[in-house]
C-alpha cells in the first residue's frame, strides 16, 4: 500500500505474553530494531489471535561457527550468551553480524590446571590460573578482549580446580571491573566453593546428589542465579548410564526454584571435541523448556526463564519483554505456550532486532 514503510511494521490481532499470561488481542509495532508505539504508516501483519513471546535467550551456549547464529535465529532464539571460547576471532565476527542473534561471551574460560577442563583442547593456553595472584591479570585480558562476564570452571575441593583462595580473587578483580561471574560448578562441593567465592550465577546442577540446604539458603539471601543447563545434564547422565538418577536432578532444581532462587534457561549447546554430549543449537532450548515445566516451573516461569529473567541478571536492558523501546526480538506462536510448553516450537515468525527469520519446521531436539 502507497506510503507504507518497509522499516515499519503493526501486528494486529495479536495476543502478547506479558511475564505472567497472555493478554487480549493488541497491535504490536515493530518500528526499525525496536518495538514501537505508532502503526500509521506501516505495513500490516493480521496476527488472527495468534500469541506472541519475546525472542529468546539461551544463557548457556558454545558458539564454534558462524553458522551457529543461523540455528538459533531459526528457533526464535534471538541472544546466545557464549560460556566459553578460545577463538577470540570467531566471536569477534559473531559479534559483527547485524540482524541476527545477537551474542554475549565470557571469552576464554579461567580453569584449574589439573581438573577435566584443562583437556579441552586449545584451552591449556589461554585458560590456566596458576593462583590468586594470578586472578587480576587472567580478568583484565579478558575485559581487554572485550568478555561481558567472566567465566572460572569450579571443581569440588582437591578436583583440580583453582582453589578456594584463587575462586575468590577471580571474583574480587571481575567485579572490580565491573563484570559478573559464571562459575561452572556441578557437584554440590563447586556449589560450595561458588557460593564461598562470591560469584553472581552458577550454572549447571548435579546429577543425582542433593545440593545441602544450607547451601540453598545462601544462594538464596546471597542474591545468586542458576542455569541448570538440565538438557546437557540429561544427557550426560545417559551417556554415562546413570539416567535413573536425573529425576534427582529436576527434584534439586524444583527446590532452588521453590526457595526463590532465580532460574535461567540454558542448555549448553556446543560441538566441542571432548566433550561428552553436545545439545542442538537452537532447538535444544525448547526441550530445556520443557525439562524446566517437569522440574516444577510453570510454563509462565519457564518462558520468564528464558526471557525476562537471564536479561535483568545478565544486565541486557534492552530486551527480556515486549515493551516500546526496547529490541524488536519478537517470536509469533500458533498456540499457547501457557497451556502446553511444547507450544513454543510452533512458530509462525521471528524477528531479531526487526529483521524477520523464517522458523526452522519442524523443531526436533
Amino acid at each position: 500500500m502507497w506510503g507504507e514503510s518497509e522499516n515499519k511494521l503493526a501486528i494486529r490481532n495479536v495476543r502478547v505474553f506479558d511475564g505472567r499470561g497472555i493478554g487480549e488481542p493488541t497491535t504490536v509495532v515493530i518500528d526499525g530494531d525496536r518495538i514501537g508505539t505508532d502503526p500509521e504508516g506501516a505495513q500490516i501483519l493480521d496476527a488472527q489471535g495468534a500469541i506472541l513471546i519475546p525472542g529468546l535467550i539461551d544463557s548457556h551456549v558454545h558458539l564454534d561457527s558462524p553458522e551457529a547464529l543461523d540455528h538459533y535465529a531459526a528457533h526464535g532464539v534471538t541472544t546466545a550468551l557464549d560460556m566459553g571460547s578460545v577463538d577470540t576471532a570467531l566471536i569477534a565476527a559473531l559479534r559483527a553480524r547485524t540482524a541476527t542473534t545477537t551474542v554475549r561471551s565470557a571469552g576464554a574460560p579461567i580453569i584449574g590446571s589439573a581438573g577435566v577442563h584443562a583437556q579441552v583442547p586449545g584451552i591449556a593456553a589461554v585458560g590456566i590460573i596458576a593462583g590468586p595472584d594470578h586472578a587480576e591479570t587472567m580478568v583484565a585480558q579478558r575485559v581487554s578482549a572485550d568478555s561481558d562476564y567472566i567465566k572460572v570452571i569450579l571443581e569440588a575441593p582437591g578436583e583440580g580446580g583453582p582453589d578456594a583462595d584463587t575462586a575468590k580473587a577471580v571474583v574480587t578483580a571481575a567485579h572490580a571491573h565491573n563484570r559478573r561471574v559464571i562459575a561452572h560448578a556441578s557437584t554440590p562441593g563447586a556449589y560450595a566453593m561458588a557460593i564461598d567465592a562470591g560469584a553472581d550465577i552458577l550454572t549447571h546442577v548435579p546429577i543425582g546428589l542433593p545440593i545441602p540446604a544450607a547451601d540453598i539458603e545462601r544462594l538464596a539471601t546471597g542474591a545468586h542465579q542458576v542455569v541448570p543447563t538440565l538438557t546437557m545434564m540429561e544427557g550426560v547422565a545417559e551417556i554415562y548410564g546413570v539416567s535413573a538418577h536425573f529425576a534427582a536432578t529436576l527434584a534439586t532444581v524444583a527446590t532452588l526454584h521453590a526457595a526463590g532462587i532465580p532460574i535461567m534457561a540454558g542448555t549448553d549447546a556446543n560441538d566441542m571435541p571432548g566433550i561428552p554430549f553436545h545439545p542442538a543449537h537452537g532447538a535444544s532450548l525448547h526441550h530445556e523448556l520443557e525439562l524446566l515445566v517437569h522440574a516444577g516451573l510453570t510454563p509462565a516461569d519457564a518462558l520468564n526463564a528464558a526471557t525476562a529473567v537471564p536479561a535483568r541478571h545478565f544486565g541486557l536492558t534492552d530486551r527480556g519483554t515486549i515493551t516500546p523501546g526496547l529490541r524488536a526480538d519478537l517470536v509469533l506462536l500458533d498456540a499457547d505456550p501457557l497451556a502446553d510448553i511444547t507450544a513454543t516450537r510452533a512458530i509462525r515468525k521471528i524477528w531479531c532486532g526487526g529483521t524477520e527469520h523464517g522458523p526452522a519446521q519442524p523443531i526436533t531436539d
